[in-house]
């Protein structure tokens, strides 16, 4: 089956992220080696990660040669990723739930989702589909989750391989919900899931379909 890829700045771009996450700091060849990519092609990348304030830089000076330069992430950077909110995040689903019977909880979550989704509403409702796939990955990202989507022959592909929410959600699986019903929401489409950081799983897998025009303008 041919599979058609999202643009590869979006997966590169990831990949430089994730991997200045884990390492805490790194070079433009690591980043290279990390992407399999040319450094030509990290410069790009970093350079666009620091207009965005994503990233910062410091010169290291060496004994023999030129000053290099190491890449960490920004304040705003280190908030793509999950923060370690988890202890009181699920003491206070605790006490909700305490006060509240389960369907309140759940429609709390949905307000919160609806309530995002009428914020950004007018910037992604006249988009084309796929456009608006691209805007729902930033939205995304905006709410800690770092995916990357893909076009196949017969549907389209989302995967999530960053949750802002899987250590609450441990505990509170009503919190799984939020990403999808903002898929749903945003897309406008069915949307089936095919796997569940919180089950084990190595990420969060969605596909859909493309909704007809009439449904697309919803």
């Amino acid at each position: 089956m041919r599979t058609v890829t999202d643009n590869s700045k979006e997966s590169t771009r990831d990949i430089i992220l994730h991997t200045i996450k884990l390492r805490n700091k790194a070079t433009v060849n690591e980043l290279a080696d990390a992407a399999d990519v040319s450094p030509v092609t990290v410069r790009h990348h970093l350079n666009a990660l620091q207009a965005e304030s994503l990233l910062v830089s410091d010169s290291v000076r060496r004994k023999v040669g030129r000053p290099y330069h190491v890449y960490s992430l920004s304040e705003k950077g280190h908030e793509l990723f999950p923060k370690r909110y988890a202890r009181l995040s699920t003491r206070l689903l605790e006490e909700l739930k305490k006060e509240f019977p389960a369907e309140v909880i759940t429609r709390l979550f949905q307000n919160v989702v609806q309530s995002i989704v009428e914020e950004q509403r007018e910037e992604f409702e006249n988009l084309p589909f796929e456009e608006r796939i691209r805007y729902l990955v930033e939205l995304l990202a905006e709410e800690g989750f770092l995916a990357r989507w893909e076009k196949t022959d017969d549907e389209y592909r989302l995967v999530e391989y960053s949750c802002p929410y899987i250590s609450v959600g441990q505990e509170h699986t009503e919190i799984c919900s939020f990403d999808k019903e903002l898929i749903i929401s945003v897309l406008n489409t069915e949307v089936e899931q095919h796997s569940c950081m919180l089950s084990g799983d190595q990420c969060c897998e969605f596909s859909f379909m493309a909704p007809t025009s009439a449904e697309g303008q919803n």
